[in-house]
């Protein structure tokens, strides 16, 4: 058996090579809306006497909130003295296990690829290869419905603790009868929004691949065995 490497663009032609492509694609959007986000919500602090104060909320990936101030350094509010204060809420484990799967799978799709377009031959050659591609897309397809589940649970939380309702719980100022605080300027999460969308995009993508992957497989090849044609006839044997 030859194993040199054989360069053959003909499998991107095929579903197998397309949809690993598009898989590599999905991957790099899916990750890098996550992990390259960085906000910053604008409070508006209404005083009892009238007067206004602001405070910037800056927060990013990973989303460990409790690391990220408020308040910097003690200081005074509203004629009232207010200590150092961080935000509440981690989504840092749901985040992280999001991009590291994104990850894993862009690695994953430039090496399957790059035997798709190299070792073809090895690879329909061999019963190892198919059989192994095929086990390790049955477990991204669980991979990304877990972690694209995990991870939307996780930006619902950011949101939640970086909302008018999340801050006023957060500073004990805002928890006075005379004191409103109001988010006025929101982060845009757009991108975080898109992140989701892509992890299970991800997920049909891989789930529709796992298919073709498993038709090279000799699973399928002796659950459905190669049919004669039809102008083809079994010679009976000789008595």
């Amino acid at each position: 058996m030859m194993t040199g490497f054989r360069l053959n663009l003909s499998p991107l032609k095929e579903p197998i090579g397309f949809v690993k492509l598009v898989e590599w694609l999905t991957a790099i959007f899916a990750f890098g809306c996550c992990c390259g986000f960085s906000g910053k919500n604008v409070i508006s602090i209404l005083c009892g006497d009238g007067s206004n104060e602001t405070l910037n909320a800056m927060y990013q990936y990973p989303f460990r909130l409790s690391q990220f101030p408020l308040i910097d350094k003690n200081t005074t509010l509203c004629n009232q003295s207010v200590t150092t204060t961080h935000m509440m809420g981690d989504s840092a484990s749901s985040a992280e296990f999001f991009v590291g799967v994104g990850i894993i799978c862009f690695l994953y799709s430039m090496a399957a690829l790059l035997v798709y377009l190299g070792y073809m031959h090895v690879y329909k050659d061999s019963d190892f290869g198919p059989i192994f591609d095929f086990v390790i897309t049955a477990i991204v397809v669980f991979l990304w419905l877990v972690c694209s589940s995990a991870w939307a649970k996780g930006l619902q939380n950011v949101k939640s603790a970086t909302d008018t309702e999340g801050i006023s719980g957060t500073l004990a100022l805002c928890k006075g009868s005379n004191i409103t605080c109001e988010v006025t300027e929101f982060a845009n999460m757009r991108t975080l929004n898109i992140s989701v969308v892509f992890g299970y995009l991800n997920m049909l993508v891989w789930a529709f691949n796992a298919w073709f992957v498993y038709k090279e497989t000799r699973w399928h090849s002796r659950k459905f065995p190669s049919q004669p044609g039809p102008g083809r006839h079994q010679v009976p044997a000789p008595i």
